[in-house]
């Protein structure tokens, strides 16, 4: 193939990491929030139901509901993997430190 040529199924993996892209930088303060939310932890209210004992989240607990026993706030710890992304993002990932590593001296080989 000449330089510079393009299949037709590499344009349209093209096309599908440009359209990908768009929709991702249309959503970017939505998507940035939530990964920032992640990375401190999540809180939810929950209520608990009388009959079953069952934890259910408020927003999908019926309204008018009598069974509902208690009310608690639950908390999803921080995400250290967000926080790490939210950073590599943000500064860069941290370069690889190179090992140094000296080598003096002469090496003696022998043939027994």
């Amino acid at each position: 193939m000449p330089k510079g040529y393009k299949t037709q199924k590499t344009l349209t993996k093209e096309a599908g990491r440009e359209a990908l892209r768009q929709l991702v930088l249309a959503q970017m303060a939505d998507l940035a929030a939530a990964q920032l939310a992640n990375a401190k932890g999540l809180k939810y209210l929950v209520t608990r139901d009388k009959k079953t004992g069952k934890f259910i989240r408020v927003g999908e607990a019926m309204a008018g509901n009598q069974t509902e026993e208690t009310i608690e706030v639950w908390e999803k710890d921080p995400s250290v993997q967000a926080f790490t992304d939210l950073m590599n993002r943000a500064l860069d990932k941290p370069a690889e430190q190179e090992q140094a590593v000296a080598v003096t001296g002469t090496l003696k080989i022998s043939w027994a």
